[in-house]
């Protein structure tokens, strides 16, 4: 069985953390609990745990002599089901909406970048590592822009309410109006509340109402609908 020096183990840990914290940290700059640390140390876990079991029982006797088989894969392998358990921590209910998926399937994919890593495949770590980046942001915009043409009745409604004003009423005339929230974000500033709410519209048409009902509503200081 094939030897590692210390040297090429530590290159494979150190690919799979910065690959890992480059994915990672795009997830903190949205404010995801799940951010540089996790993803990172997702990522060496992974490559350490394909480490050991492609090169951690070399001094083990394998053959058809000793009756004993090698197969360097099944740790490996139970790194795609036990990650699925630390995903599932990362998605979070808020209401009608729900957080995390994105997050949970990044830890995923950081998981396998982290294998590819620490079993030498570094064209498929680096090239994997690009495409999830290129996924979470710009394919993001590309996504919501393109939505916004062919969809108008999928947008975002950005309410800012006075200091403590709250977003209940908002709720309540949303509902009232059949608006289905996907998304719901409250963010203090102090001196006021800015809502946004992904949202879906009965119909095209039914925009200018749903703005004119909610900037009736106590406390609404300025309404905006951005497709």
């Amino acid at each position: 069985m094939p030897d590692l020096s210390w040297w090429e183990v530590l290159a494979r840990l150190a690919l799979a953390g910065a690959l890992g914290g480059a994915i990672g940290f795009e997830r903190e700059l949205r404010d995801h609990e799940a951010g540089f640390r996790t993803h990172l140390l997702v990522a060496v876990g992974s490559a350490a745990f394909t480490l050991v079991s492609a090169y951690g029982f070399r001094d083990f006797q394998y053959g058809r002599g000793t009756g004993f088989t090698l197969d360097p894969t099944r740790i490996a392998a139970q790194i795609v089901t036990g990650i699925g358990f630390l995903g599932a921590g990362a998605i979070i209910r808020q209401g009608a909406s729900i957080r995390g998926l994105t997050t949970a399937a990044t830890l995923w994919v950081v998981a396998s970048i982290g294998l590819a890593s620490g079993a030498g495949y570094y064209s498929v770590a680096v090239l994997g590592t690009a495409v999830v980046l290129f996924a979470l942001y710009p394919l993001r915009v590309i996504g919501r822009y393109t939505v916004g043409r062919v969809r108008r009745d999928q947008g975002q409604l950005i309410i800012e309410l006075g200091a403590g004003g709250s977003a209940s009423a908002l709720l309540g005339a949303l509902e009232e109006r059949k608006v289905r929230v996907r998304k719901f974000e409250i963010e203090d500033s102090g001196e006021s509340r800015l809502v946004s709410v992904d949202a879906v519209l009965p119909s095209v048409a039914a925009t200018a109402g749903v703005v004119d009902e909610v900037k009736q509503l106590d406390d609404v200081r300025r309404v905006e609908w951005q497709t």
